[in-house]
């Protein structure tokens, strides 16, 4: 399954469950996005022709950032540009969830291992401002 998370007609987040399946490829995020997130299945043989990726100058000025949730559960809670809440959905193993835009927390529910991706170079105290949301305990 592929769930949009919208607000106000900008996508906040994106989630790929572990139980997705297609043939092919397909790519969900929207093409102006700095980070493209897409999925592919093919069958044993498929060939990807041997290639490199030219330089051509690109300029994101937001951080976008791909989990992939490889072991474990995480309750993860999307918020809105202006730092309210939207609402919170719980991945586990398998999972992969872009989130594109607005704000985000992460709770670990049980031990994990997460793989994160996401466009840089990161700027340390200029790319994040961390706010208080209620939900801490």
């Amino acid at each position: 399954m592929i769930e949009k998370i919208t607000h106000s007609e900008s996508l906040i987040a994106l989630i790929i469950y572990n139980n997705y399946d297609q043939e092919g490829i397909k790519y969900f995020s929207p093409w102006e996005h700095p980070l493209q997130l897409g999925f592919m299945k093919r069958p044993a043989g498929y060939k990807v022709d041997a290639h490199i990726h030219n330089p051509v100058k690109k300029v994101a000025s937001v951080t976008q950032e791909v989990l992939f949730i490889k072991k474990g559960r995480v309750r993860i809670d999307f918020y809105a540009s202006d730092r309210s809440f939207l609402e919170s959905r719980k991945l586990s193993a398998g999972d992969v969830v872009l989130l594109a835009s607005g704000g985000h927390g992460l709770e670990v529910m049980e031990e994990a291992v997460i793989v994160e991706v996401k466009n840089g170079p990161f700027v340390e105290g200029a790319d994040k401002t961390r706010f208080e949301t209620g939900k801490e305990k």
